[in-house]
């Protein structure tokens, strides 16, 4: 996935101040999707995502629009996949920080 605004200014401020220690990027959170499934609940705009990460863990997100006229279901789908994506910064994080506290990286 391309990565979003915020993500490239993000990307291109630590580049340009040399920030490069060991961290996460966009890409190495998207490299840790291997899959993904949508459901939305019948009768609702409760749109659930799972995303299903490299070693098998499922980390999900969600969208509802408050107002069913506004639903769309693209929009709810996009939405809820980058509440499940925001979710893995802080697993991946949580892993990195450990192995930086090991000596392993």
């Amino acid at each position: 996935m391309p990565l979003n605004a915020s993500e490239a200014a993000i990307e291109a401020e630590l580049k340009t101040k040399g920030l490069n220690a060991p961290r996460l990027t966009p890409d190495a959170i998207d490299a840790t999707i291997t899959g993904e499934s949508y459901h939305v609940f019948p009768g609702t705009t409760m749109t659930v995502c799972a995303l299903t990460l490299r070693n098998g863990f499922i980390v999900i997100g969600e969208s509802a629009a408050a107002s069913p006229e506004n639903f769309d279901a693209a929009i709810g789908r996009r939405i809820a996949r980058d509440n499940a994506r925001n979710k893995i910064w802080a697993l991946e994080g949580y892993l990195l920080r450990s192995k930086l506290a090991a000596g392993i990286v």
